[in-house]
């Protein structure tokens, strides 16, 4: 304000034409041309995290929104290569062991779809915690700053939040009135049982820690991309604030 009050005066008693005053006036109606403050920079920064995880959120939530995503899509775990590896032996294939892979692959998604519902409440209290300094360093980082930030401050904090209701998700009939839990320890006892006799190594994963690792790397990777475009595409800023801070 004392800013704009200075250039009118001097507009007034040094450049007395008409263009100058309609310049300086053009200039008060359009708050746009004016400096971004460091309350602007901090509401743009929240405002883009907001928008961008309420978005990551609603699209891996859905059904088959990690299932049918191949970026994020959860396989078997790497110890399970081993099941994969001896899959088309007889003795796994008399206990059915591809139907239980299909099975279990399909149950780790739909828990992962299903928890990430209750992420949005988690991130929102993250973004409340973004100083002014986290802020400039953000709009002034890569592609990704936004997101690299939010990872690094809090993804201990989520997955401890996450990890409880990944395991109750993991543990509440889904598909078929079958547990992902259930199917990952049917599947993994045919094996065992099959590997004790001739003598291949055993799997004994922990579903839970694998599926909330891979489900916040996905749900990480799709805030990635939702940042991505509000730094790059001018349609993707949907509000105000956003086109000031992202547009300047």
């Amino acid at each position: 304000m004392k800013r704009l009050f200075i250039i009118i005066l001097f507009s007034i008693f040094f450049l007395p034409s008409c263009d100058v005053l309609q310049e300086v006036a053009k200039t008060i109606e359009e708050p746009g041309n004016l400096p971004l403050t460091e309350q602007e920079v901090v509401q743009g920064l929240k405002e883009a995290l907001r928008i961008s995880t309420d978005t990551a959120v609603s699209i891996v939530s859905k059904t088959n929104g990690y299932f049918r995503d191949e970026l994020i899509k959860i396989y078997l775990p790497p110890e399970a290569s081993q099941i994969m590896k001896y899959k088309d032996n007889t003795m796994l294939q008399a206990v059915g062991i591809s139907g239980l892979i299909d099975d279990v692959i399909l149950r780790m998604n739909r828990s992962a779809e299903n928890a990430a519902k209750s992420a949005t409440p988690i991130f929102a209290n993250a973004i409340k915690s973004m100083t002014i300094q986290d802020a400039f360093a953000i709009l002034n980082g890569s592609d990704t700053a936004a997101t690299n930030y939010f990872r690094k401050k809090t993804y201990l904090q989520l997955k401890a939040s996450f990890k409880p209701k990944i395991s109750n998700s993991l543990n509440q009939p889904l598909v078929g009135n079958i547990s992902a839990g259930k199917a990952w320890t049917s599947l993994t006892k045919s094996y065992n049982d099959v590997a004790a006799i001739a003598g291949w190594q055993k799997v004994t994963t922990q579903l839970d820690e694998y599926v909330t690792r891979k489900a916040l790397n996905g749900l990480f990777l799709k805030l990635s991309l939702e940042e991505k475009a509000i730094r790059r595409d001018p349609k993707a800023r949907v509000t105000d604030i956003l086109r000031r801070v992202f547009g300047s």
